[in-house]
């Protein structure tokens, strides 16, 4: 393995053209959940006849690092699309923490464990774009006239926006939390993304995202759209809870992250919680600490929960986390690898993010451009 590979700036096009995809209808209902995944079926289909019509946007805020909840949530998947042809952008979206203080306070950090993660993963800056929000100038631009387009009304019923808001540690909202959503439309419109990989919980996000997109090719496309309407890529999410048995999450203490050896794997495994009930079953609804648990070792083993479950039956909690433990600790025995490797040489990181910050901002330039000579603004 090619252990430090050099991030080479992929050539811009002066005019990026938007990738073409068949697109999903709008409406109140467009990106409603079964809608959502009757077309990502279909979308699924898509992508295996011809990936390169897809470009997507994904990425993470740097506010720690990264667990196995985030990897066979979003990561695992990203790395797949990536491997199928799909052209990736990886956003991290560091302007996004400015909300929390005690993170951005520490913010190189978390933006090197991302890299680290990322490239452990298999994220091949060679083929995928990584780069960091506050390096691209011209992405930040887009703000202003997309913020002219949505309502304020439109942006305080957001659900995720509320949700944010609720558990938000400051004790006032500042603007920037107000307006996520049309920063999110900023970071997936500038490269011109058609696809967005989401969760439920993030439609709404990309509901606006797809309504300023078509306001703007509406008020300034001239017959013409600037921007293509990006569709949701939603997934079936496996539902791992941490080791106390509520959501994982980095805040909360209760996740096995990648950066994690085995030792610490075997420690933070053995003490997750489980139930009284000796014999092993896979049932989500009434046991879900258990289930967890089971789900985990299957996904790592790429076998079925029941099946897991079957093979331990009354041998009890002990046995159940040995046998996750193991699984977890055999899977992510390459990516810990990759990991030390690149670890090994910060620098290279470096030359990672100026790579992708470069061509991010290559492409952003170019949308920029366009924009403003679909306002009338290039003067």
């Amino acid at each position: 393995m090619n252990s430090h590979p050099q991030a080479a700036p992929a050539e811009a096009p002066s005019a990026p053209e938007a990738p073409s995809a068949p697109d999903a209808p709008d409406g109140p209902d467009a990106l409603g959940t079964s809608a959502a995944r009757a077309r990502s079926a279909e979308l699924e289909k898509l992508i295996a006849e011809d990936p390169g019509k897809f470009r997507i946007l994904t990425g993470d805020r740097p506010t720690g690092r990264l667990h196995l909840g985030h990897y066979f949530g979003t990561l695992h998947n990203r790395v797949r699309l990536q491997n199928l042809g799909v052209e990736l952008f990886v956003i991290i979206a560091d302007y996004q923490v400015l909300t929390d203080r005690d993170v951005a306070d520490d913010l190189q950090s978390y933006v090197d464990e991302l890299v680290l993660d990322y490239l452990a993963i298999g994220v091949d800056p060679e083929r995928s774009t990584i780069f960091t929000h506050s390096a691209v100038p011209a992405l930040n631009q887009l703000m202003l006239p997309f913020l002219s387009l949505v309502s304020v009304a439109e942006l305080n019923r957001n659900p995720t926006v509320k949700d944010e808001i609720a558990h938000s540690r400051q004790s006032a909202v500042s603007g920037l939390m107000f307006t996520y959503p049309v920063h999110q439309a900023a970071d997936i419109l500038f490269c011109k993304a058609n696809l967005v990989p989401v969760g439920q919980d993030q439609l709404p996000h990309l509901e606006i995202t797809r309504t300023i997109a078509r306001r703007f090719n509406d008020r300034y496309g001239h017959g013409t759209p600037v921007f293509p309407r990006p569709e949701a890529l939603l997934s079936e999410v496996p539902l791992l809870l941490g080791t106390d048995g509520t959501k994982m999450s980095k805040s909360r203490g209760n996740s096995v992250v990648l950066a994690a050896d085995a030792d610490e794997t075997a420690r933070l495994l053995k003490g997750a919680k489980t139930d009284s009930e000796r014999h092993i079953t896979y049932d989500p609804a009434d046991r879900p600490e258990v289930s967890s648990l089971l789900l985990l070792a299957a996904l790592c083993q790429g076998r079925t929960p029941e099946e897991i479950a079957a093979d331990i039956g009354s041998a009890g909690a002990a046995a159940l986390k040995k046998t996750v433990t193991e699984a977890v600790n055999e899977y992510l025995a390459p990516i810990r690898a990759r990991r030390a490797e690149y670890a090994r040489d910060r620098g290279e990181l470096r030359r990672v993010l100026r790579a992708g910050n470069e061509r991010a901002n290559a492409v952003a330039d170019a949308t920029l451009a366009e924009v403003r000579a679909a306002m009338n603004s290039d003067y």
